[in-house]
């Protein structure tokens, strides 16, 4: 089992004790669902001056239920990065799926007729992808098969923005249904280089930022400023670093670690540096910090 899902799903369960993986590992997926995603778009300036007359769009999301049966089950929301949906994403589908946990991948591209924006993130804002991954909250807590109070939300790079911010409760109020939030906040090499307004005003649930050493796509030190001053407000949030990792390094379809591409777009996020790459060793250490904080989290003693 990978090193950073086992964290994860810790951090899910407060209380219990994990089952056997040899069990988990024969379940098949039960039922896949694809659910349109009701959203706007909205510009980085009028997201941040909460403006809510966006361009209406449609996107989607495919949902993954992992057993049969009418138990309501925790869910985890995946907010994909500036390549879009990519291998990681279903790697981690899969562990979280053997361990109980139903998924739902957004896709925030295809609706918005984008494959990548990786060489011009202009394209669409990271932080106006939060009224995607609130729309897609919406969208779970109405499923007879979902605990609505046990939907966390997870992303990478430029999906791991709307993810840790999402926790803003300036954002919850703005944007989400009810003002409602997300039961855990998890970002994998998350750009943290802008301050905002009243982001250290959060709520209670847990905040969870991996980060690897040697990435320098998006360098940890923003991240470390920005976890000391959450904690400093009593945040419950925390940074895993990871020696050695770079940029993605939960992607296993990256070997080693590659140069940046021609042309990355520094523009919005400091994509600016020489390598990224899968990492092993560190991938599973990041599973089995995640894994830990879902098992805190939710109580799921089948975590």
């Amino acid at each position: 089992m990978n090193t950073s899902f086992a964290a994860l799903v810790c951090l899910f369960t407060i209380a219990g004790s994990a089952f056997p993986l040899e069990d988990v590992a024969a379940q098949a997926i039960f039922r896949t669902e694809v659910y349109p995603v009701q959203t706007v778009t909205l510009g980085t300036v009028d997201f941040l001056l909460g403006k809510k007359d966006g361009k209406p769009t449609m996107i989607a999301g495919e949902l993954r239920i992992p057993k049969p049966g009418t138990d309501r089950l925790p869910a985890v929301v995946l907010v994909h990065g500036s390549g879009g949906i990519g291998f990681n994403s279903g790697m981690w589908v899969d562990e979280l799926n053997k361990a109980g946990l139903a998924t739902f991948v957004v896709d925030s591209f295809t609706g918005r007729g984008i494959t990548q924006t990786v060489t011009d993130q202009s394209q669409l804002s990271s932080y106006a992808m939060m009224n995607d991954a609130f729309a897609a909250l919406v969208v779970l807590a109405r499923h007879p098969r979902i605990d609505p109070g046990k939907i966390a939300v997870m992303g990478f790079s430029k999906g791991a923005v709307p993810s840790i911010y999402a926790s803003m409760n300036r954002f919850q109020s703005a944007y989400a249904a009810d003002g409602a939030g997300f039961a855990a906040y998890i970002g994998f090499y998350t750009p943290c280089n802008v301050a905002l307004i009243d982001d250290e005003k959060v709520g209670t649930r847990p905040i969870r930022l991996y980060h690897g050493l040697a990435d320098d796509w998006v360098p940890v030190g923003p991240c470390r400023d920005y976890v000391a001053r959450l904690k400093k407000a009593g945040a419950d949030i925390g940074l895993v670093e990871y020696p050695g990792a770079y940029h993605a390094f939960d992607n296993q379809m990256i070997p080693g670690h590659d140069a940046a591409p021609a042309g990355a777009d520094s523009a919005q996020m400091p994509i600016r540096g020489k390598a990224a790459g899968r990492d092993h060793q560190q991938r599973y250490r990041a599973a089995r910090h995640r894994q830990r904080l879902l098992h805190r989290t939710w109580g799921y003693n089948r975590l």
